[in-house]
């Protein structure tokens, strides 16, 4: 049975925003509801929303990185051909229907009727165009997105008369509506992508101030029922704690915030009959990525970092409860036998000593510090603030100090650290991830792969990767679960990566103001046509 294991993380960002604005149906560039989008945002008329939330990314753009295709999506403005429900299941969206003989050639067929929020109608031919753009600039190096890890194409063909698009992968991917519903397959309008994003949500941009605010408007195109607000604003900040957004919200100024993640104002909300909390649980892990072409690589100094951590004190304590402690990289509350892993690193500080001893990991010069065959250590540990990520690397810190390891922390924004991460400038650095990104937990099992994992560390295990490509085409059910158990206890035993915990999303709202506001599993999705006035 493995004790449930959790330590810390973090995830800090700028956000910033592409501006874009809705035209006429005739894609003449004229924004029909701008006038009135900017008179409703100053209160003059109009259903109006005030959101607050966290600043992730400069751009919305897909092909910039993780976090600005999320952003996109999460604002509304962008959507995919599939999207998950309230239960991860993968449903259509942009593709209404689809069809697949060998789970390699996949035939969708394109909804039709649907606009873009300038007017421009949503063809196979953009859609193909948008895919080849992301994939495009993942080769050309002009982009931070790997959509290739996910999947890879041999060839997309698009039949603007049939209305189909034709994907035949490179290899067989029985998942491919899951993996298309991520965000970094939105589907944008190509013909103006070079000055805006364009997509097909329910809000388009018509304002933003750097990270500070962003105006949207209804669009007036949107295909998938009504949209309840003319106008919202969402007030962007840099609080990993969430205290500015409760104080936002606990004011007036604002109607909805997510993640508001200090204990003490989510129990004060809960409490408060005027608040609305929904919390959801078991998708995202918080976790540290370990270096392995630097002093990481010696197994006996990760196997000690793992001793050193009391995960529970650092989940219940250290963040108030706002994670749940666990000891792989897929959380106990998804379906993949979570119940039949061993952990063999339980909190235990004298083990943790005991390991350095023998592998000859000592305090040679007698300062405090060990030293790896005569070298120092001193970890560099990078950190971005967000979800109590930095609350987790200090307390990592302090916890190696007891074991006589030196670990520096260092706390960059989102934009910074993934750069790094992607440069390997970093011996430790945290994380906080959708575990199952498509639907199923494939995809980041990936990022353990050797094939990709440059971008996070560099590990490489034979057997991990055997298993990893048998999964890849695998089909039958079972074998998939025999598979997932394989590679989550390979990693466990490896010391592989610092599994802090399991994040529990939230949203708060006013009740005597908004309705609908459910945060979702699958946390793409913030602003939806779900959430609209109370009254």
């Amino acid at each position: 049975m493995c004790p449930m294991k959790k330590l810390l993380t973090m995830g800090l960002a700028v956000c910033m925003v592409i501006f874009q604005t809705a035209c006429s149906g005739s894609g003449t560039g004229e924004n029909p509801g701008e006038e009135a989008a900017n008179a409703s945002v100053e209160g003059n008329g109009g259903k109006h929303l005030n959101f607050s939330c966290y600043n992730y990314s400069n751009s919305m753009d897909p092909v910039t990185n993780v976090n600005s295709s999320w952003c996109g999506v999460r604002y509304g403005v962008m959507e995919c051909l599939f999207r998950f429900n309230e239960n991860v299941e993968v449903e259509t969206a942009l593709c209404d229907s689809y069809e697949t003989a060998d789970f390699k050639t996949w035939i969708l067929h394109i909804r039709e009727g649907v606009r873009f929020s300038n007017g421009n109608m949503v063809t196979p031919a953009v859609v193909k165009e948008s895919l080849d753009r992301l994939y495009q600039a993942e080769a050309d190096k002009t982009g931070n997105s790997t959509p290739s890890q996910y999947v890879t194409f041999e060839s997309i063909a698009a039949d603007d008369q049939a209305g189909t698009v034709t994907l035949v992968c490179t290899n067989v991917t029985p998942n491919l509506p899951g993996i298309l519903a991520y965000p970094w397959y939105a589907v944008v309008d190509t013909r103006v992508i070079d000055t805006q994003v364009v997509g097909t949500g329910p809000y388009y941009v018509t304002r933003l101030e750097e990270n500070s605010t962003i105006d949207f408007a209804k669009n007036p195109y949107y295909w998938d029922g009504e949209v309840p607000y003319d106008t919202y604003r969402a007030y962007l900040t840099t609080d990993d704690q969430g205290t500015a957004k409760a104080m936002a919200l606990q004011s007036g100024d604002v109607d909805l915030v997510e993640n508001v993640v200090t204990a003490s104002d989510l129990e004060a909300f809960r409490k408060d009959p005027a608040y609305y909390v929904s919390t959801t649980a078991g998708v995202r892990l918080g976790n540290t990525y370990f270096n392995y072409h630097g002093v990481l690589e010696n197994e006996a100094l990760r196997q000690a970092i793992q001793y050193a951590v009391d995960d529970e004190t650092l989940c219940q304590v250290t963040v108030a409860g706002l994670y749940t402690a666990g000891c792989s990289v897929l959380p106990s509350s998804l379906p993949y036998g979570y119940e039949k892993l061993t952990d063999p690193f339980t909190f235990q500080v004298d083990k943790a000593k005991e390991v350095l001893d023998a592998a000859g990991i000592v305090d040679g010069d007698g300062d405090g510090y060990r030293e790896l065959q005569g070298q120092p250590i001193d970890l560099n540990y990078l950190a971005y603030s967000s979800r109590n990520l930095t609350d987790f690397a200090q307390a990592v810190a302090i916890s190696l100090e007891a074991i006589g390891i030196k670990c520096t922390v260092t706390v960059q924004d989102y934009d910074t650290a993934l750069a790094n991460q992607s440069n390997g400038n970093f011996d430790l650095i945290t994380s906080n991830a959708t575990v199952v990104p498509t639907g199923d937990p494939t995809g980041f099992l990936g990022n353990f792969y050797s094939g990709n994992s440059q971008a996070y560390g560099y590990y490489a295990n034979a057997a991990y990767d055997a298993a990893y490509e048998e999964l890849l085409g695998v089909t039958d059910r079972e074998r998939q679960q025999e598979l997932i158990l394989l590679l989550q206890q390979i990693l466990i035993d490896d010391a592989a990566t610092l599994v802090h915990g399991y994040y529990n999303s939230t949203m708060v709202s006013a009740v005597d103001r908004v309705t609908g506001a459910d945060i979702a599993p699958m946390d793409y999705y913030w602003i939806t046509t779900n959430i609209a006035p109370a009254q």
